[in-house]
């Protein structure tokens, strides 16, 4: 399905509402003030992802917190981020050293965190403002290069959302991807609940 610039304009909206939602749900969480971003939105074909993505991050060791959804539409999210970034925003965000053992000890619960609070602002801006019903799975953390991250995804007939996720953390700006697949039968569905909703406003 094509996706015209308007429709990819509301869809970047959709998304820069439930980053907003979960800066605010973090800024209460924290000490830290978090400023999160949405510079930019694309869909692509899952082969297109995993060459950008693998371009970007070449063999490095990331981070991702990721999790199921079904309903109106499903498929799979995720929060990927370099791991170095990663231990960085946990070291702010818990005050603990970087490097230090106690670290690594926090990182995975705390990312799960960030990543459920994150991942569920943006799906839930997405059914709530096109009246959609949607469940999620339990929130799971991976440590793996993109190539193996993005197997389970890697399939011919996919379409991927990508929208990367700027945050900015007290003058500092760690630099995030928010992933979202949906099979091709539910795009069609989200992008048509899309059109619909535009024709109304």
């Amino acid at each position: 399905m094509n996706v015209t610039a308007d429709q990819l304009d509301a869809l970047q909206e959709l998304i820069n509402i439930g980053v907003g939602r979960a800066a605010s749900l973090l800024n209460e969480m924290l000490d830290s003030h978090i400023r999160l971003e949405i510079p930019f939105v694309k869909v692509l074909t899952a082969a297109d992802t995993y060459h950008e993505l693998a371009t970007r991050f070449q063999n490095d060791s990331l981070a991702t917190v990721r999790l199921g959804f079904t309903g109106s539409f499903y498929g799979t999210a995720g929060l990927i981020f370099p791991t170095e970034s990663a231990s960085t925003l946990v070291a702010i965000l818990t005050g603990e050293e970087p490097g230090s053992a106690d670290l690594d000890a926090v990182k995975i619960g705390t990312l799960s965190e960030i990543g459920n609070i994150v991942i569920n602002g943006v799906m839930g801006s997405i059914s709530n403002v096109l009246k959609q019903h949607m469940n999620y799975t339990i929130p799971v953390y991976l440590e793996d290069t993109i190539e193996n991250l993005l197997l389970s995804t890697r399939v011919s007939d996919s379409n991927i959302i990508l929208a990367q996720a700027r945050f900015a953390i007290e003058q500092l700006e760690i630099i995030g991807d928010i992933i979202l697949v949906f099979e091709v039968s539910t795009f069609d569905a989200l992008i048509n609940a899309i059109a619909k909703e535009i024709s109304v406003t």
